[in-house]
Protein backbone atom coordinates (compact mmCIF):
# COMPACT_ATOMS: atom_id res chain seq x y z
CA UNK A 1 0.00 0.00 0.00
CA UNK A 2 1.19 3.54 -0.91
CA UNK A 3 2.37 5.32 2.03
CA UNK A 4 -0.35 7.64 3.48
CA UNK A 5 0.57 11.64 2.99
CA UNK A 6 0.97 13.32 6.28
CA UNK A 7 -1.56 16.52 6.55
CA UNK A 8 -0.28 19.91 6.99
CA UNK A 9 -0.53 19.42 11.05
CA UNK A 10 1.58 16.62 11.55
CA UNK A 11 4.29 18.23 8.95
CA UNK A 12 4.09 21.24 11.27
CA UNK A 13 4.53 18.60 14.42
CA UNK A 14 6.83 16.73 13.12
CA UNK A 15 9.09 19.80 12.06
CA UNK A 16 8.92 21.26 15.66
CA UNK A 17 10.04 17.86 17.13
CA UNK A 18 12.96 17.57 14.69
CA UNK A 19 14.22 21.15 14.93
CA UNK A 20 13.59 21.69 18.39
CA UNK A 21 17.15 20.43 19.78
CA UNK A 22 18.66 23.12 18.04
CA UNK A 23 16.86 25.77 19.59
CA UNK A 24 18.02 23.84 22.85
CA UNK A 25 14.27 23.03 23.28
CA UNK A 26 12.78 19.83 24.29
CA UNK A 27 8.92 19.82 23.81
CA UNK A 28 6.51 17.23 25.65
CA UNK A 29 4.17 15.38 23.71
CA UNK A 30 1.10 17.59 25.19
CA UNK A 31 3.03 21.21 23.98
CA UNK A 32 3.53 20.03 20.57
CA UNK A 33 0.02 19.10 20.36
CA UNK A 34 -1.67 23.04 21.89
CA UNK A 35 1.31 24.24 19.32
CA UNK A 36 -0.28 21.81 16.56
CA UNK A 37 -3.49 23.84 17.57
CA UNK A 38 -2.11 27.24 17.45
CA UNK A 39 -1.01 26.21 14.32
CA UNK A 40 -3.91 25.21 12.81
CA UNK A 41 -6.27 28.55 13.98
CA UNK A 42 -3.70 30.38 12.28
CA UNK A 43 -4.38 28.42 8.73
CA UNK A 44 -7.66 28.97 9.61
CA UNK A 45 -7.37 32.68 9.83
CA UNK A 46 -4.45 33.79 7.75
CA UNK A 47 -6.44 33.82 4.38
CA UNK A 48 -9.12 36.23 5.97
CA UNK A 49 -6.09 38.35 8.17
CA UNK A 50 -3.04 37.77 6.53
CA UNK A 51 -1.59 37.41 10.02
CA UNK A 52 1.57 35.41 8.45
CA UNK A 53 3.37 35.68 4.85
CA UNK A 54 2.57 32.23 2.66
CA UNK A 55 4.91 29.41 3.80
CA UNK A 56 5.02 25.76 4.49
CA UNK A 57 4.12 23.88 7.87
CA UNK A 58 7.77 23.19 8.55
CA UNK A 59 9.11 27.16 7.87
CA UNK A 60 6.23 27.64 10.18
CA UNK A 61 7.87 25.50 13.11
CA UNK A 62 11.04 27.30 12.51
CA UNK A 63 10.87 30.67 11.25
CA UNK A 64 7.84 31.55 13.16
CA UNK A 65 7.00 29.14 16.56
CA UNK A 66 10.82 27.65 17.38
CA UNK A 67 11.95 31.41 16.91
CA UNK A 68 9.74 32.98 18.88
CA UNK A 69 10.86 30.25 21.69
CA UNK A 70 14.49 31.42 21.31
CA UNK A 71 12.83 34.07 24.00
CA UNK A 72 12.22 31.74 26.92
CA UNK A 73 15.64 31.83 28.19
CA UNK A 74 15.60 35.10 28.94
CA UNK A 75 11.64 34.99 30.51
CA UNK A 76 12.01 34.24 34.88
CA UNK A 77 9.84 32.26 36.33
CA UNK A 78 6.21 34.15 36.52
CA UNK A 79 7.38 36.86 34.56
CA UNK A 80 5.05 39.52 33.16
CA UNK A 81 4.93 39.98 29.41
CA UNK A 82 3.87 42.85 27.34
CA UNK A 83 3.73 42.14 23.25
CA UNK A 84 3.40 44.81 20.70
CA UNK A 85 1.99 44.01 17.65
CA UNK A 86 1.00 41.03 18.14
CA UNK A 87 -1.11 40.32 14.79
CA UNK A 88 -0.88 36.53 14.63
CA UNK A 89 0.89 35.75 18.30
CA UNK A 90 4.25 35.62 18.00
CA UNK A 91 6.11 35.53 19.74
CA UNK A 92 4.26 35.49 22.84
CA UNK A 93 1.62 32.84 22.02
CA UNK A 94 4.27 30.07 21.43
CA UNK A 95 5.86 31.03 24.66
CA UNK A 96 2.59 31.10 26.71
CA UNK A 97 1.69 27.59 25.62
CA UNK A 98 5.51 26.08 26.81
CA UNK A 99 5.49 28.07 29.68
CA UNK A 100 2.21 27.81 31.47
CA UNK A 101 4.15 30.02 34.62
CA UNK A 102 4.06 33.45 32.19
CA UNK A 103 1.25 35.79 32.24
CA UNK A 104 0.89 38.46 29.37
CA UNK A 105 -1.12 41.19 27.43
CA UNK A 106 -1.00 41.25 23.87
CA UNK A 107 -1.46 44.61 22.54
CA UNK A 108 -2.80 44.55 18.67
CA UNK A 109 -3.91 47.18 17.23
CA UNK A 110 -6.23 45.97 14.40
CA UNK A 111 -9.36 44.41 16.36
CA UNK A 112 -9.71 41.49 13.51
CA UNK A 113 -6.66 40.00 14.35
CA UNK A 114 -7.33 41.20 18.46
CA UNK A 115 -10.26 38.63 17.82
CA UNK A 116 -8.68 36.28 16.37
CA UNK A 117 -6.30 36.23 19.55
CA UNK A 118 -8.53 36.04 21.95
CA UNK A 119 -10.13 32.99 20.11
CA UNK A 120 -5.90 31.30 19.88
CA UNK A 121 -5.51 32.13 23.41
CA UNK A 122 -8.78 29.93 24.29
CA UNK A 123 -7.86 27.48 21.40
CA UNK A 124 -4.88 26.75 23.25
CA UNK A 125 -5.82 27.25 27.03
CA UNK A 126 -4.23 29.97 27.94
CA UNK A 127 -6.81 32.59 28.01
CA UNK A 128 -6.96 32.99 31.85
CA UNK A 129 -3.15 34.16 31.42
CA UNK A 130 -3.73 36.43 29.30
CA UNK A 131 -5.55 39.05 27.72
CA UNK A 132 -5.77 41.12 25.10
CA UNK A 133 -5.38 44.85 23.92
CA UNK A 134 -7.20 46.20 20.87
CA UNK A 135 -5.31 49.61 21.07
CA UNK A 136 -2.14 50.84 19.47
CA UNK A 137 0.81 51.05 22.29
CA UNK A 138 1.56 54.80 22.26
CA UNK A 139 -2.60 55.07 23.43
CA UNK A 140 -2.20 52.42 25.92
CA UNK A 141 -0.86 53.02 29.89
CA UNK A 142 2.90 52.42 30.04
CA UNK A 143 2.93 48.44 31.08
CA UNK A 144 3.12 47.07 34.53
CA UNK A 145 5.68 44.16 33.07
CA UNK A 146 8.99 42.38 33.32
CA UNK A 147 9.76 41.68 29.73
CA UNK A 148 8.45 43.25 26.52
CA UNK A 149 8.12 41.27 23.29
CA UNK A 150 8.02 42.82 19.78
CA UNK A 151 8.46 40.80 16.45
CA UNK A 152 6.16 42.46 13.47
CA UNK A 153 5.05 45.72 14.97
CA UNK A 154 4.24 47.85 11.70
CA UNK A 155 6.55 50.73 10.80
CA UNK A 156 9.04 48.79 13.48
CA UNK A 157 12.32 51.32 12.89
CA UNK A 158 10.27 54.78 13.53
CA UNK A 159 8.54 53.75 16.24
CA UNK A 160 11.31 51.99 18.06
CA UNK A 161 12.03 55.18 20.00
CA UNK A 162 8.14 55.82 21.61
CA UNK A 163 8.00 51.87 21.75
CA UNK A 164 11.49 52.04 24.46
CA UNK A 165 9.91 55.56 25.99
CA UNK A 166 6.60 53.70 26.52
CA UNK A 167 8.55 50.52 28.27
CA UNK A 168 11.13 52.56 30.29
CA UNK A 169 9.94 50.25 33.37
CA UNK A 170 10.25 47.16 31.49
CA UNK A 171 13.44 45.54 32.89
CA UNK A 172 14.11 43.73 29.36
CA UNK A 173 12.93 44.28 25.80
CA UNK A 174 12.99 41.18 23.43
CA UNK A 175 12.76 42.86 19.87
CA UNK A 176 13.23 40.14 16.99
CA UNK A 177 14.56 41.70 13.30
CA UNK A 178 16.98 41.60 11.46
CA UNK A 179 19.89 44.15 10.69
CA UNK A 180 18.23 47.39 9.92
CA UNK A 181 16.74 46.86 13.68
CA UNK A 182 19.94 46.38 14.32
CA UNK A 183 21.45 49.33 13.12
CA UNK A 184 18.54 51.46 14.45
CA UNK A 185 19.29 50.63 18.06
CA UNK A 186 22.93 51.31 17.77
CA UNK A 187 21.67 54.64 16.11
CA UNK A 188 19.67 55.52 19.16
CA UNK A 189 22.99 54.57 21.79
CA UNK A 190 20.78 51.51 23.80
CA UNK A 191 23.40 48.79 24.81
CA UNK A 192 22.17 45.38 22.99
CA UNK A 193 22.97 41.71 22.87
CA UNK A 194 22.42 40.28 19.15
CA UNK A 195 21.48 37.07 19.66
CA UNK A 196 21.56 35.14 15.96
CA UNK A 197 19.21 32.94 15.23
CA UNK A 198 19.69 29.24 14.01
CA UNK A 199 19.96 28.56 10.63
CA UNK A 200 20.52 32.46 9.36
CA UNK A 201 22.38 35.26 8.82
CA UNK A 202 19.86 37.99 8.97
CA UNK A 203 17.35 37.49 11.78
CA UNK A 204 18.26 38.60 15.42
CA UNK A 205 16.88 38.73 18.30
CA UNK A 206 18.05 42.12 20.02
CA UNK A 207 18.26 41.91 23.96
CA UNK A 208 18.06 45.44 25.90
CA UNK A 209 18.24 44.89 29.46
CA UNK A 210 17.61 47.33 32.39
CA UNK A 211 19.61 49.85 32.69
CA UNK A 212 20.33 49.88 28.86
CA UNK A 213 17.24 51.88 27.60
CA UNK A 214 18.17 55.27 27.82
CA UNK A 215 17.83 57.60 24.64
CA UNK A 216 20.42 59.44 23.36
CA UNK A 217 17.30 61.65 21.77
CA UNK A 218 19.52 63.37 19.63
CA UNK A 219 17.11 64.04 16.66
CA UNK A 220 14.20 62.38 17.76
CA UNK A 221 10.70 63.15 18.51
CA UNK A 222 7.82 61.37 20.67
Amino acid sequence: MPERKRTQGEEFTGALAANAGRYGLRLRDEELARLGDYYEQVAAWNARLHLVGPCAPAEFATRHVLESLAALPLLDEGARVVDVGSGAGLPVLPCLIVRPDLTATLVEASPKKAVFLREALRRVGRHTRARVLAERFERAPPPEADALTCRALERFNESLPALARWAADVRTLLLFGGPALGERIESLSLAHEALLMPDSEQRFLYVIREGEKGISGKGEEG
